[in-house]
């Protein structure tokens, strides 16, 4: 037991040295704010001297608190006797410190006082800050990842033209052969041609002959979307940055990182947007809807179109800018009609594609069949062959395939047009079939009757065309 007055002195001695040395910061305040101890820790984190701080009010390091509200502060520690909470206090220089907070009320010689104990922890807070940041980016790349997943399981469930490209033209090989010298660079890729031709496919095959064939071939297709749609589809957006946006959505820019872009029907694209997409092609860089953060990717961007887009340009439709930036290697897909030596292997590959998902066995192609199939001009390209010889597989009950009358049909239905490709437009010629095929499906335009099955078009498309050449389908409806 300590009885001496010699001890007592010795350990007040000891507690003040311990006080007075403690890392944490400490000092003691009269109910009015003002500092009447403070240890050496409190010298050194907020910058003043002992005498400086004995002679100010805790506001100079606490400037979040004002003297009207001090009082009533003062009256809840009183009552609770002990509090504990983050804050932050500030340096004589200004420097933003993040504090835990002890405050103790004591009374001692019908004085009263409030004991603070303060810890440093603003090295913390920026270790939580980075780890934050970092869980943050974690969860961005998985969102990008699941993004990248959902994406890939849409291609995978898309059942493509397809499987690989069939072919014994030399023309059309000639076409494989500019695929393969511009596989190998970045440089931009546009592939014109008429509906039908494959251009997706050709796209796929840059990409995958490409240095980027590990990362995606991401698409967007122009005309299938509406155009309020396409700039969230292509950038992404944050959210709430518009009606309906309930979370942050990844854009096909990001998801196409390290990879290739295909857009689709570039024609299609709204001229407010081109401008958008113009900047990406150049700086490689953009903004989601709604945010004011710039995105860096590395894409490869391959654009294709069935339309004149130098005739869009005349017309103020299409950018000449963008237009410029688009065609650095320009391939011109070929017509159907102008590689019908493939017509015949094109139709066996289908068969067996057709055949094997309806569990049939057809081996003959009566000659018949391949001299209609080689007589017929085919305006919807490989996709309406494709289409035609599927309704042929299911119509067919034996070995041999039976097409039914429906290219007699389209046929008879373009003679009675008097169509003739020298004297009218490729844009005119497409008005026609499509007026023509309403006029057969009394307006339907989806579905296994409707125009777009006959045309070889998807229904999307059909749709964006009818809106481009002002036709209403109310007009053929019975």
């Amino acid at each position: 037991m300590i009885n001496k007055q010699s001890d007592i002195q010795h350990f007040s001695e000891l507690a003040r040295q311990a006080v007075d040395n403690s890392s944490d910061i400490i000092f003691w305040l009269d109910p009015n704010a003002q500092f009447q101890y403070v240890n050496e820790a409190a010298c050194l984190q907020y910058g003043y001297s002992r005498e400086e701080l004995l002679t100010k009010k805790m506001f100079v390091i606490n400037p979040n608190f004002e003297q009207s509200s001090w009082s009533s502060f003062c009256e809840q520690i009183k009552a609770e006797r002990v509090m504990q909470y983050e804050s932050i206090h500030q340096t004589q220089s200004g420097t933003k410190l993040n504090v835990m907070v002890s405050l103790n009320w004591l009374s001692h010689e019908n004085k009263e006082y409030i004991c603070a104990i303060i810890r440093n922890i603003t090295r913390r807070k920026q270790q939580e800050e980075i780890l934050e940041k970092a869980l943050l980016e974690v969860q961005l790349l998985k969102k990008q990842l699941e993004e990248e997943n959902i994406y890939l399981q849409e291609e995978i469930r898309h059942s493509n033209n397809f499987a690989e490209i069939i072919t014994q033209s030399d023309k059309y090989k000639k076409i494989l052969n500019q695929i393969q010298q511009v596989a190998a660079t970045d440089a931009t890729v546009l592939i014109l041609g008429e509906t039908g031709t494959g251009k997706e496919l050709l796209a796929r095959a840059v990409h995958n002959l490409s240095g980027r064939s590990g990362r995606p071939l991401v698409k967007v297709n122009c005309a299938a979307l509406p155009a309020n749609l396409i700039e969230s589809e292509i950038f992404g957006h944050e959210k709430g940055s518009f009606t309906g946006a309930i979370s942050r959505k990844i854009g096909r820019f990001e998801l196409a990182d390290k990879g290739t872009l295909f857009l689709d029907e570039i024609g299609e694209m709204p001229i407010d947007l081109q401008s958008k997409l113009l900047r990406v092609l150049q700086e490689g860089e953009f903004e989601r809807i709604g945010s004011t953060q710039t995105q860096k990717v590395d894409v490869r961007i391959i654009a294709a179109t069935n339309q004149n887009v130098e005739k869009m340009i005349s017309e103020g439709k299409f950018r000449q800018d963008l237009y410029y930036r688009l065609n650095v290697f320009p391939i011109i897909n070929i017509p159907l009609r102008e590689r019908k030596e493939d017509i015949q292997l094109l139709v066996q590959y289908f068969i067996k594609k057709f055949s094997d998902k309806m569990g049939k066995n057809i081996t003959n192609i009566p000659k018949k069949v391949i001299d209609t199939f080689m007589n017929y001009s085919w305006p919807g390209n490989v996709r309406e062959l494709e289409n035609i010889v599927e309704r042929a597989v299911i119509i067919s009950n034996g070995m041999s395939l039976q097409i039914g009358n429906w290219l007699t049909q389209e046929k008879q239905a373009g003679r009675n047009n008097e169509l003739d490709d020298n004297f009218i437009t490729f844009e005119e010629m497409q008005k026609r079939h499509i007026v023509n095929a309403l006029k057969r499906t009394k307006g339907r335009v989806s579905g296994d009757t409707g125009a777009a099955i006959i045309l070889g078009l998807n229904p999307k498309t059909l749709e964006s065309k009818m809106r481009k050449f002002q036709i209403k389908r109310g007009d053929f409806m019975v």
